[in-house]
């Protein structure tokens, strides 16, 4: 059996007619590979043009790779969804276990339709699918707790995985996340409020199957070399301080944004830095099939209530981005603070990002008496991590308008009460925490989910920086940021973890490649990566996106980055170049 045929079947669900069926797409997984390749055309298979973000017309495309559980990295699973804060087609990844038990379960893809008319959660094992109801699962506080009673009712041998949402998916909070086991997410652009809107509690996949590579001799040294890599220098920094090694260095360059970016710089960028959080590390994580271990769980030791000798001791997971959203970017510099504040995203299933970017808006709106007291219910000051904590609470609970308005996300919070000049998002999404210079705020205009994630045009700011280079004409920076987001798409269509595209240049996915018997070279690689690239963009023009539309968040050109000022010249230049390009291209 040819590896593509071995990983081309897709389980497909109808939640409405509670039915399943499984296809074999080879002609899907020969020409583009899987991962965000497959995903795209599945998702323009199947979700119509004009579709509610939230309707049963909406479909969740889950899919895996030609690498996933054979190679070291190949970690991912990529998420492929119309986006209810954006109003496009957007995707997300996670780790975890997931990528592992959808491909030992002989699946190469997972997609998710209709809606049903009670909560159920899913049971798919190999090309079996059992409809369960979810009833005593809907409404539980904790994320965690239903991770757990799942795990308890579904006992037995296989690699499993366990994608849920909290009470914000089930309140559709557009920011809501999908958490896998404890610690891993579908995190942005709101896959959990589309879960919620299926009435989709959970998914449970179970694997059994196991896969035999064409070329053992060939796969064994290419398998080697990729480890080798893999655990070198190039991934050092995610395994000892994790992404939280940022902190320090952005704050010195004047680069994290801090008060809802009003500044670069935190002086309390030390107390929430990877180094002062390894004095409460209490173990490192990885996802099935990684080396690296690059999750990092801190320890809160909390004294119980009326008791004087006794304790208990919580596992949080920290990375960067949640300590900007909720750290730097509320002024909050208490270790432990910054922590709870995690702990809470975490137990009702919400982006770290896009909520602490909500609340950073709603203090200043406070500020500036655009809203009062009685919206936001507790007093909103900068550092105030436990009126914050309160506030993400209400995200969820909607306890007046208000609430119910900032969890529609920042754009719709802004266009009810005003201050959109510091309101913080890139066409409905709110940004992460880098405030390097022009390239990395086109890169968020211009990317295929306006993530950092699309390419990596904050670090090109920061060697421009560095070496104290000019910064390249508008048109010349999106060739730059266009040609990185393409060669992504090859390592999202393998499923790889981006943190290791050091690890995967194009000789090394062409040697692990050849090994399972594809006849790519480096050439046909990067033509593959910009087709990828172009169907991304052209599947959200047509679905209405006009790149010319992206508001430039008025915040971003006030504040100085480390290249000086960003322009909206500059950034306008930039936006009309691209979208000339990829309307040429498209046709």
């Amino acid at each position: 059996m040819s590896w593509v045929k071995e990983i081309s079947k897709v389980l497909y669900v109808d939640l409405s007619k509670k039915t399943f069926w499984v296809e074999s797409r080879e002609d899907l997984f020969s020409k583009w590979l899987g991962g965000i390749g497959v995903a795209v055309q599945l998702y323009k298979e199947e979700v119509p043009k004009g579709a509610d973000p939230l309707g049963p017309e909406n479909a969740i495309v889950l899919a895996v790779g030609p690498l996933t559980a054979v190679f070291p990295m190949a970690s991912k699973t990529i998420s492929v969804f119309k986006s209810p804060l954006t109003g496009t087609m957007a995707e997300s990844h996670a780790g975890g276990r997931a990528p592992a038990a959808i491909r030992f379960a002989g699946l190469g893809a997972i997609v998710i339709k209709g809606a049903s008319e009670r909560p159920v959660y899913l049971v798919v094992e190999g090309e079996r699918v059992r409809f369960r109801d979810a009833g005593t699962l809907w409404g539980m506080r904790s994320a965690e707790t239903v991770g757990r009673v799942l795990r308890e009712a579904l006992p037995g041998a296989g690699l499993r995985t366990i994608m849920r949402i909290g009470r914000a998916g089930e309140r559709l909070v557009r920011y809501a996340n999908v958490i896998i086991e404890t610690y891993r997410h579908f995190g942005r652009m709101g896959l959990g409020a589309v879960f919620g809107s299926k009435k989709l509690k959970a998914l449970v996949v179970i694997g059994r199957r196991s896969s035999k590579v064409p070329k053992i001799r060939e796969y064994r040294e290419a398998y080697a070399e990729i480890l080798e890599v893999a655990r070198g220098a190039a991934t050092k920094k995610y395994h000892e301080l994790g992404t939280a090694a940022n902190v320090l260095p952005l704050n010195k360059l004047g680069a994290l944004p801090t008060r809802n970016f009003l500044s670069g710089r935190f002086e309390g960028a030390e107390s929430i830095s990877g180094e002062r959080l390894l004095e409460s590390l209490s173990r490192r994580l990885s996802c099935v099939g990684c080396p690296v271990a690059c999750i990092h769980l801190a320890a809160i030791r909390e004294q119980y209530e009326d008791e004087k000798y006794f304790y208990k001791v919580e596992n949080v997971p920290y990375d960067y981005e949640l300590l900007y959203a909720l750290g730097s970017n509320l002024g909050v510099s208490d270790t432990v603070g910054v922590l709870k504040l995690i702990k809470v995203v975490e137990e009702e299933g919400m982006d770290a990002i896009s909520a602490g970017v909500a609340l950073a808006w709603a203090t200043e709106a406070l500020e500036r008496g655009l809203i009062t007291k009685e919206h936001t219910i507790v007093e909103l000051k900068w550092g105030d991590w436990q009126a914050y904590s309160k506030s993400l609470h209400y995200i969820v609970e909607q306890p007046n308008d208000f609430y119910k308005v900032l969890a529609l996300g920042v754009r719709e919070a802004a266009s009810r009460y005003g201050g959109e000049e510091f309101a913080l998002h890139y066409n409905g999404l709110e940004p992460a925490g880098y405030h390097t210079g022009p390239l990395y705020h086109l890169s968020l205009a211009i990317g295929g989910r306006h993530s950092h994630l699309d390419a990596g045009a904050y670090g090109m700011d920061e060697g421009l920086a560095s070496a104290k280079a000019r910064v390249p004409e508008p048109e010349e920076a999106v060739r730059l940021i266009a040609s990185e987001e393409s060669w992504r798409q090859v390592l999202n269509s393998l499923a790889v973890c981006l943190f290791g595209r050091r690890v995967y240049g194009p000789g090394a996915v062409t040697k692990a490649l050849r090994s399972l018997g594809y006849e790519l070279g480096e050439k046909e690689l990067e033509e593959l990566g910009k087709s990828i690239y172009l169907e991304r963009h052209t599947v959200k023009l047509s679905e209405g996106f006009r790149p010319e539309d992206v508001k430039i968040p008025r915040r971003v050109l006030e504040t100085p980055t480390p290249l000086g000022f960003v322009t909206e010249e500059y950034l306008r230049r930039g936006i009309q170049h691209f979208a000339e390009t990829i309307r040429k291209q498209g046709r």
